[in-house]
């Protein structure tokens, strides 16, 4: 069903469509439809990279010669050979002397705007600390910190220096955080000393005190207060850190993959390919334009977070928010939302979803009459969350992102010159070859396949930190195809209305040769207003018999009938396929970190993997609620 399009001021004020107007009087390029501007920008590589070097302005210290030398695997392509470039530079560009750069709120509500001129002294301090303490470009510096303006801060001036950045938020568990950081070897820790998360407050301290000890390489330490004990916010003074260029492929940052089922991936990212790429999905696909407010819930452990800090390349005011999304209700982010004026909001599909079963108040036309586009990611938005959201805000533009850590990104995402249908992500992103496979490696559409991206991209990793010989890079995209690069994701391409993200390929459920998607299970039952949350696995049983277990969250006390509704609901809204063999009652679902729920550990419990074996406790947001599940699958199969 068709929700939303854009009418014709929206498309011309649109920045992508000044990109193809650009196109066409740079290149003499034109295109009839989005669909062929796609195509051109996947077939022409170099010179789609180099336009939108050339339309967003990007400055190089020393010039590149040339924009790209494909090879395979994707790992070995060269990207813009010879140039050097500051990623700080370029987002200080929109940086003026008392001009809001960030604002601020938590749980209490109070909000806090910060302007350059304080954002810039902080910086400069740190960068000053830093510098004394002999870091210098290639040197790793880390953060166990709050979604808090330091962070943005310390950001700028270890990038400044050349130094390469990894952060951990404190909800980390201390073993987590050390698997982390000791594969980088890190020079230098800032690590707030407290926090608070749903109105409870949190000491840091002997976590610190583990870091330090367990992390050989510091040569220094810094506590820092989780309020804005060492802020000035009146300064008049103007700062220019005078940030050092390096080479398109220096190391930005080092992200981590969820670590839930084994030791992370320390996924290190090329300065060059942020600044590109960021440019491209924040301006050209999700709208963000300069003078605008920008903001996406997140912690400092999430790839969004570095995804959002991309926002003030565009000239926006990035918004921040720490603290539970849910403290002391849901609609506490929304009230945030219209007292800020926030223009691009993001959250995930959970809180959307719940938002609109609760019907919350806060969500409404006059409190919310800013928003220009709402962003969703983490999982699938269920077409029943994006009809709910569009007929409350009827004009604004919903936007579902599906990428991830790996490229610190999204391949499919949002285009306002295009109409939204309820359940579908709305565009291939330009740059990326998305493609559908079936189990023979054919391209289809209208039916579900494994994502795959046939051409490399400038965001994909430079390499995992410490993997000197790409054994695990390969294992993890290209280890059943070494010329494309297979993601994990199970998608439907529907040339008309979008794709659609079906959940992950190896979370898939086989019903009698017949594949489901976790998301069309979990998008039917988000209609029962008795439910509150779901997942579901697939595991075989004592006599080998592949079985459908579905684990319920109530939004009331059980009731006998819910499992028989349950049930009659999945056959007639899905199909009898759909209907699971088993259910269970559980207080909570098990969710990673980011947000995630944690189908594949779960299923491997089922499968009978020791806990130890198949999950961290530090790598999870609610690490007691997988003890149920333990004990559940201790007994199922009897």
């Amino acid at each position: 069903m068709k929700i939303w399009e854009p009418d014709d001021k929206f498309k011309s004020k649109a920045s992508l469509n000044k990109y193809i107007n650009f196109l066409s009087e740079s290149f003499s390029i034109s295109f009839e439809n989005y669909n062929d501007l796609h195509l051109w920008s996947i077939k022409n590589l170099d010179q789609f990279w180099e336009s939108i070097t050339l339309f967003f302005e990007v400055t190089y210290a020393k010039p590149y010669q040339s924009v790209l030398i494909a090879k395979t695997p994707f790992y070995k392509t060269q990207w813009f050979q010879g140039a050097e470039l500051s990623y700080t530079a370029h987002l200080l560009r929109y940086a003026q002397r008392d001009k809001i750069a960030l604002i601020a709120t938590d749980e209490t509500e109070i909000i806090r705007h910060i302007t350059w001129n304080a954002l810039l002294k902080r910086a400069a301090t740190f960068k000053n600390q830093l510098s004394k303490h002999g870091i210098k470009k290639g040197d790793v510096v880390v953060g166990f910190l709050l979604n808090h303006p330091d962070t943005v801060a310390l950001f700028l001036a270890v990038n400044a220096l050349g130094a390469v950045w990894s952060c951990c938020s404190p909800d980390f568990g201390i073993d987590s955080v050390i698997d982390r950081f000791e594969q980088l070897q890190p020079k230098f820790l800032f690590a707030h000393k407290a926090y608070t998360y749903a109105g409870k407050r949190y000491d840091q301290s002997s976590k610190i005190d583990v870091l330090k000890n367990r992390l050989p390489s510091l040569v220094g330490l810094q506590e820092l207060s989780d309020q804005y004990d060492d802020w000035d916010f009146d300064t008049k003074e103007f700062h220019d850190l005078n940030p050092i260029s390096v080479a398109f492929d220096h190391p930005i940052w080092v992200l981590f993959s969820s670590g839930t089922t084994g030791k992370p991936k320390a996924i290190t990212h090329r300065t060059g390919g942020m600044l590109l790429e960021q440019y491209k999905a924040l301006a050209l696909h999700q709208n963000v334009q300069a003078g605008q407010r920008f903001f996406w819930n997140t912690t400092t452990g999430w790839m969004m977070w570095n995804y959002a800090l991309g926002s003030l390349l565009c000239g926006a005011t990035l918004c921040l928010y720490d603290g539970a999304a849910n403290y002391p209700d849901l609609g506490v982010q929304w009230r945030f939302a219209k007292r800020a004026n926030i223009h691009h909001f993001g959250n995930g599909a959970p809180l959307y979803s719940a938002s609109v079963k609760k019907q919350i108040p806060e969500i409404n036309c006059k409190d919310l009459a800013s928003l220009i586009t709402l962003g969703s990611t983490g999982s699938p938005l269920s077409e029943d969350a994006f009809v709910g959201l569009q007929n409350r805000l009827p004009e604004v533009h919903i936007i579902s992102l599906s990428g991830g850590t790996d490229v610190c990104s999204a391949f499919i995402g949002g285009n306002p010159l295009l109409a939204v249908f309820a359940g579908f992500l709305q565009c291939k992103m330009l740059g990326a070859a998305i493609e559908a496979w079936d189990s023979n490696g054919t391209s289809v559409e209208n039916q579900t396949g494994e994502l795959v991206l046939t051409q490399p991209m400038p965001s994909m990793p430079l390499y995992f930190w410490g993997d000197t010989n790409f054994e695990r890079y390969h294992e993890s995209y290209f280890f059943s195809n070494k010329t494309v690069w297979t993601h994990g994701d199970w998608i439907t391409v529907d040339p008309d209305r979008g794709i659609k993200v079906e959940g992950r390929s190896d979370a898939t459920l086989n019903r009698n040769g017949i594949r489901i998607g976790t998301a069309e299970i979990y998008a039917a039952l988000d209609r029962l207003a008795f439910v509150k949350d779901t997942l579901v696995v697939e595991a075989k049983n004592a006599f080998g018999v592949s079985q459908i277990l579905l684990f319920v969250v109530y939004n009331a006390a059980f009731e006998s009938g819910f499992e028989n509704e349950i049930k009659k609901h999945l056959r007639t809204t899905c199909s009898p396929r759909h209907v699971p063999d088993l259910m269970f009652t559980v207080p909570e679902i098990p969710y990673t970190l980011s947000g995630k729920k944690m189908e594949i550990p779960i299923k491997k419990l089922f499968e009978g993997r020791a806990m130890d074996q198949v999950v961290q406790a530090g790598a999870m947001k609610n690490p007691k609620s997988i003890e149920l599940f333990f004990e559940i699958s201790k007994n199922w199969k009897d």
